[in-house]
């Protein structure tokens, strides 16, 4: 009996290592593929290694109409609307988080349906309103619609993360004659650091690697972003320039990499505020 306990313990957690190495190849062979391709002269879409290593593939791509330009224009957009909603999500989630209102729920369960609503589905409306309100083909429009498509689910992030700092330290600060908005400030937004940098991070993220938004909204080949400009290395009758393009997706990955490290030290704060209203 023990024998045959023991088997089949064996056969379920091989069978669980088996799932786990299969899930880990789908995500390592891509990279794989990527940093390979970039170094091989004459790249394919087979994982292998390089006929040769050189960085023609990079010399290619390095030049401002190819990277330097569609980088900066993606720089402005998300990192634009990256502050916009962050500052929008803080300023809605402070109400829902500290004051009590028939109304809250109602409006938290209306941004989670509105989490839900495929952004191709309000596309067609939202560029003929652009064409009326003269913001179509402007970087200052896209960063408007970039901001609203992720402020709903960066207000519930926010909210959630804000409920963990306790109101009692808000309040010691009322009594001492401090208002809502200086509260705000220098007390539950120092607290909360990790949340704000994760929601940072989810909304840069979401944005940086969007291409139906900037590819229907902006029409300016000088105004692209990375995120549409990567599809020039996708030419005619099938022709797809594979080493230049792994060499694109490594250089334009690299601000997202450089933004995590930035902040990941905040990612690792906590909120174990409980010990600062005791005694």
């Amino acid at each position: 009996m023990a024998v045959t306990l023991a088997s089949r313990r064996t056969t379920r957690r091989l069978a669980a290592d088996a799932g786990l190495l299969v899930v880990a190849a789908a995500f390592v062979l891509p990279l794989a593929w990527v940093i390979l391709s970039s170094l091989d002269p004459r790249a394919d879409l087979r994982v292998k290694p390089p006929d040769g290593l050189t960085l023609d593939n990079f010399d290619a791509i390095l030049t401002p109409e190819i990277t330097f330009t569609p980088l900066l224009n993606s720089l402005i957009l998300c990192g634009g609307a990256t502050l916009l909603t962050v500052v929008c999500a803080i300023l809605a989630a402070y109400p829902l988080s500290r004051f009590r209102s028939r109304f809250n729920r109602p409006f938290l369960l209306t941004i989670l349906f509105a989490t839900s609503l495929p952004i191709t589905a309000i596309m067609v409306p939202v560029y003929a309103l652009f064409v009326r309100v003269d913001l179509i083909d402007t970087m200052q429009g896209t960063i408007f619609f970039f901001a609203a498509s992720q402020l709903p689910f960066a207000i519930w992030l926010t909210k959630n993360f804000m409920d963990g700092v306790p109101k009692e330290l808000e309040e010691a600060a009322w009594t001492d004659g401090a208002s809502s908005l200086q509260s705000l400030i220098r007390i539950v937004l120092p607290l909360m650091g990790p949340g704000v940098a994760v929601v940072t991070v989810f909304s840069f993220v979401m944005m940086w690697g969007n291409f139906f938004v900037p590819f229907m909204l902006l029409l300016t080949p000088d105004q692209l972003p990375a995120s549409v400009s990567i599809n020039d290395f996708f030419g005619n009758r099938g022709m797809v320039a594979y080493g230049q393009l792994a060499a694109f997706s490594i250089v334009y990955s690299t601000p997202v990499v450089l933004l995590y490290i930035l902040i990941a030290r905040r990612l690792g704060g906590g909120f174990a505020l409980g010990g600062a209203v005791k005694g």
